[in-house]
């Protein structure tokens, strides 16, 4: 395996910032300038930024596809909101207000962890790895960072889950639990490697317009934070909006699968179009954030904007040709 090159440099970095002002400014969750507190934006480029390098890596190193990147997004998601900020299991958790008890059965916040593993599946980790692929289409097929760099960034992640786990809050789970915890985010590991590059066949279709994958992006966005956010106040079980979540989630799945030829027959602005239309949601609740929100939440506006301007920019840099092309691959070099 030839490790990663100077031209390498280039998205490894792009990467390793993207993910957390993704996972963390654009969302809200670290605000303007908790996120530019020099030792908050290294303690989250640390986490998010390696998490990402690392599942892109690996995904490149075992030959993969998006598949498995999600599987692997989702151990990510269990990584920092389980084992990590233990935000799965704390009641009292900064963020999550009434789903603290709503949902919560044998110690687990069940609401919240499932939308907070799909979260990250999808928007610390496959959009962050997307965007990145489509801004460096010549760097796509080769690694982006070398083989003892990439064992930095898991000694990193590993330091900063520590170092989380026992500062962020005194919240201590079960060992039973935490274990549990961790044998999840092992066996989705394995599943990453067992599962085949391309696991549906290949099927050419016509593949719909942008702007149609870029409405499922936004629905399925809003269907994620939407449900999550409003059940407690449905007053019925917990129960009916876990199953929601995920049938949200199976749903814009499988109409990605239909519309995408089961990813052989879409192109990079339909995929740039489909994260685009995620990131909208976010888009759209920071402006509100920043006019009416706490004083904390001062200049959300102006970070939306300037995601607004970077995905203008990326559509009209790529498939400006209008063909449709297949999306990016892994492929390991010899």
């Amino acid at each position: 395996m030839r490790g990663g090159t100077k031209q390498s440099i280039a998205p490894a970095l792009a990467l390793l910032l993207l993910s957390p002002i993704v996972g963390e400014l654009l969302s809200g969750s670290s605000p303007p300038f908790e996120f530019l507190n020099p030792l908050a934006f290294l303690f989250m480029a640390g986490l998010y930024g390696s998490g990402a390098l690392i599942i892109r890596e690996l995904a490149f190193r075992w030959k993969k596809g998006w598949v498995s990147i999600l599987i692997m997004g989702a151990a990510y998601g269990v990584i920092e909101e389980g084992l990590e900020v233990k935000s799965f299991f704390d009641p009292a958790w900064v963020d999550i207000g009434a789903l603290g008890s709503y949902g919560r059965y044998l110690g687990v916040n069940w609401v919240w962890s499932v939308q907070l593993t799909i979260y990250h599946m999808v928007f610390s980790i496959a959009i962050p790895i997307l965007l990145v692929t489509l801004l460096y289409q010549s760097e796509k097929d080769r690694a982006w960072v070398t083989d003892r760099a990439l064992k930095i960034l898991g000694a990193v992640l590993l330091l900063d889950v520590i170092v989380g786990f026992i500062w962020l809050t005194p919240y201590r789970p079960s060992w039973l639990l935490y274990w549990l915890a961790m044998m999840i985010v092992l066996a989705l590991f394995v599943v990453a490697y067992l599962v085949p590059k391309q696991p549906f066949p290949p099927n050419q279709s016509n593949c719909p317009r942008p702007r149609r994958f870029f409405l499922l992006g936004l629905g399925f966005a809003s269907a994620l934070f939407l449900i999550a956010w409003t059940s407690p106040g449905w007053g019925v079980p917990a129960m009916v909006p876990l199953s929601l979540l995920l049938l949200s989630c199976a749903l814009g799945f499988h109409a990605l699968l239909k519309w995408s030829g089961n990813g052989s027959a879409w192109g990079k602005k339909h995929q740039l179009a489909l994260a685009s239309g995620a990131l909208g949601f976010l888009i759209m609740l920071a402006f509100p954030q920043d006019i009416w929100g706490p004083p904390n939440m001062l200049g959300m506006s102006l970070v939306a904007l300037a995601f607004i301007v970077f995905l203008v920019y990326l559509w009209f840099r790529v498939g400006s040709d209008g063909s449709i092309r297949t999306p990016p691959e892994f492929r390991a070099q010899g």
